[in-house]
């Protein structure tokens, strides 16, 4: 079974303020463990699910669009440009956005998928994109939830 963690901070955990918008708002490293042989890439997709409404209709933040990653990846290391491509989050930036929740303490979903094929999407493509191009391609996915509210508002 595919997997991914961090030392930075255990699943379901508080993440580190350093990997947040309250810290230096680098990206946490993450490790990929037990990748099915048959992948031919990865997609890395960082989410927030809590956003309230009036902020946006969806509910949902993307803080990380990265695909193409070659199979034989072991993982992101802290601060690090990840291989393959970065996609745009909802900042409409191609680069990690750290946890900055506007109300209350929200999560914060780290999923990776192995795919049996590449995407070959351009730097542009959103999450949606990702997800659209993905579909049928998925031989595993693993998860990695932590948690993070400001300390200060």
């Amino acid at each position: 079974m595919m997997t991914i963690t961090s030392p930075a901070f255990d699943h379901q955990a508080l993440i580190p303020s350093r990997y947040t918008c309250e810290g230096e708002n680098v990206s946490p490293p993450l490790v990929f463990s037990t990748v099915p042989d048959s992948a031919k890439s990865l997609v890395l997709l960082m989410e927030d699910p809590d956003v309230p409404c009036h902020i946006r209709s969806d509910g949902m933040w993307n803080h990380w669009v990265v695909f193409d990653m070659p199979p034989f990846t072991p993982g992101i290391d802290e601060d690090a440009t990840p291989p393959g491509t970065v996609g745009l989050s909802t900042r409409k930036v191609n680069a990690y956005g750290g946890p900055c929740p506007p109300d209350r303490e929200h999560r914060y979903f780290f999923r990776l998928h192995a795919l049996d094929t590449m995407l070959g999407l351009p730097e542009e493509s959103t999450k949606s994109d990702v997800l659209r191009a993905m579909a049928g391609h998925v031989l595993e996915q693993a998860e990695l939830m932590g948690r993070y509210k400001l300390t200060v508002r």
